[in-house]
């Protein structure tokens, strides 16, 4: 595939740089140095290079369509509405299957064989979305400036409509990829993937520690929580394509890295703009995240460590030459948000 090159926007928010060999991740904070903060511009020449606005707004209209037709309405008709409209939701970035794609392309691997993985994901995505809102899990009534499920449908519809959603996903992908272009194993492989992110060690495993666990379970729920989901979109793109056992462990470190360092800054914007201590004290409460624990200066310092963590697991695709570029340049959106969607977040 030919890539457009163009100059990315410049970061939006300023980062904070660590000090050299300072640890990944801050629970033991009493010998913490001080943070030496600069402007936090990616010193990889290779990043600004690459459009990712176009390249990711082009798979979004390609991945809404195919959403579209993957959950049409049909009997029983409520809960068919109320899937499609997690999963069709306006604002939604398609973060999973867009990072899918470009993994999937990375190894020489053709877009329309990840196409149906990559709408699974964003309904697995989805399903763990409306799940996670609920009131007895993290109580939330808005998602992407709307309503959230539950809110429209009901907490018993919300409840089948995840519930119809992880094995829609998994029917999509047996269904719909192009067996002349993804073998059979590659296949159950990358079911397998799935069923191993949401499931009981991975991100339900998070949701049981945000509810359950204290203090020093921040690093798992993150991790598991948010980590899981970029691991596994990653991974299941590397897969699809036949990629080697060493080059799917880079992605499956990159993705986790991604995946956490995405929600690190939505945790550091969210914190800078809120007016008050009531605000703060509520997002104490509702779960764990490094801001709520130690601070918008720590949690700076563990994003900056994450976006080094992972442009160095890509340093080792070097030989795909500028296929690596969505990926690389995924790193740095998840950190500055250098352009918008137009859309809510």
């Amino acid at each position: 595939m030919a890539l457009s090159l163009a100059a990315l926007p410049s970061p939006s928010i300023t980062l904070c740089i660590p000090k050299k060999g300072s640890n990944l991740y801050p629970p033991k904070l009493n010998k913490m140095s001080p943070i030496q903060c600069s402007l936090s511009v990616s010193t990889h020449s290779k990043t600004p290079q690459f459009d990712l606005k176009t390249y990711w707004t082009t798979l979004i209209l390609e991945i809404n369509q195919k959403l579209d037709q993957a959950v049409p309405i049909q009997y029983p008709d409520k809960i068919y509405e109320a899937m499609r409209y997690s999963v069709l939701a306006k604002g939604a970035k398609r973060a999973p299957p867009v990072m899918c794609v470009a993994a999937c392309e990375l190894f020489g691997g053709n877009r329309h064989a990840a196409f149906p993985t990559a709408c699974a994901l964003e309904m697995v995505h989805s399903a763990s979305l409306i799940h996670d809102d609920l009131p007895c899990m993290d109580d939330d009534p808005s998602r992407r400036g709307q309503p959230s499920n539950h809110k429209i449908y009901g907490v018993d519809m919300a409840i089948l409509a995840g519930d119809a959603l992880f094995p829609l996903g998994f029917r999509h992908i047996v269904s719909h990829t192009p067996s002349d272009l993804v073998p059979e194993p590659r296949l159950l492989s990358v079911i397998a993937e799935i069923a191993r992110a949401v499931g009981s060690t991975g991100m339900a495993a998070g949701q049981f520690l945000d509810l359950e666990g204290g203090p020093n379970s921040v690093e798992f729920v993150q991790e598991k929580k948010f980590g899981e989901m970029g691991e596994c979109s990653a991974v299941c793109g590397g897969l699809l394509a036949g990629a080697k056992d060493d080059e799917i462990q880079r992605l499956r470190r990159y993705g986790r890295a991604v995946g956490v360092l995405y929600q690190v800054v939505d945790d550091i914007l969210e914190a800078k703009t809120m007016k008050s201590k009531v605000d703060e004290d509520k997002k104490k409460r509702k779960g764990k995240s490094y801001v709520a624990l130690y601070g918008v200066e720590k949690a700076i310092e563990v994003a900056e460590e994450l976006r080094a963590k992972a442009k160095e697991e890509l340093d080792g695709f070097e030989k795909y030459g500028e296929s690596v570029l969505p990926l690389y340049s995924f790193v740095d959106y998840a950190a500055d948000r250098g352009f918008s969607f137009g859309e809510s977040s």
